[in-house]
């Protein structure tokens, strides 16, 4: 189904497009940040504080790290300080490319079981099907945050992944 080479060079994606998404919305006042604009999460800053909350969540289920506090609904307004969303993104991008990095093919093998706050019971999926998940849920949100960024005037990188550079830093 996926490989750990897989892994690796989503998780260099997730870095490099996190990075773009980040630099764009620096650019950005403030109030343009958190503007509404009929995202779900509401906010260019709401969506990507979500983004961030989210991966959290699943690294704790795929790493065994700390969960972050809150539920999905808290989700926008969990890191609700620019300079540390951004430092909080950026060791985030770390963990993941570090657990990455670190997978063999048996680390995808099996069932991962979690309590679910959004269902309110326990569950179990494939964990190939939950890494999956992981990088899809990025590549989703991140998706909106990019068409958020343009309207508002700024200008992240191409998302396709074919593009991405081959001597991408990856930390």
């Amino acid at each position: 189904m996926i490989s750990p080479d897989y892994c690796v060079m989503l998780a260099r994606y997730n870095l490099w497009q996190n990075r773009s998404l980040v630099t764009a919305a620096t650019g950005l006042t403030p109030e343009a940040r958190n503007a509404p604009r009929g995202a779900y999460f509401g906010s260019i800053a709401g969506t990507l504080s979500h983004l961030l909350w989210a991966d959290l969540v699943w690294l704790s289920r795929l790493d065994g790290g700390q969960r972050p506090e809150g539920g999905t609904s808290a989700s926008p307004d969990a890191f609700p300080d620019w300079g540390d969303y951004r430092r909080e993104r950026a060791a985030t991008d770390a963990r993941i490319t570090d657990w990455a990095g670190r997978l063999g093919p048996d680390d995808l093998a099996g069932d991962l079981y979690w309590y679910s706050g959004v269902l309110g019971r326990g569950v179990s999926r494939p964990k190939a099907v939950c890494v999956m998940h992981f990088f899809n849920h990025q590549t989703h949100h991140r998706g909106q945050v990019h068409a958020m960024l343009t309207a508002a005037g700024a200008r992240p990188d191409d998302t396709d992944l074919f593009l991405m550079p081959a001597d991408f830093d990856t930390i």
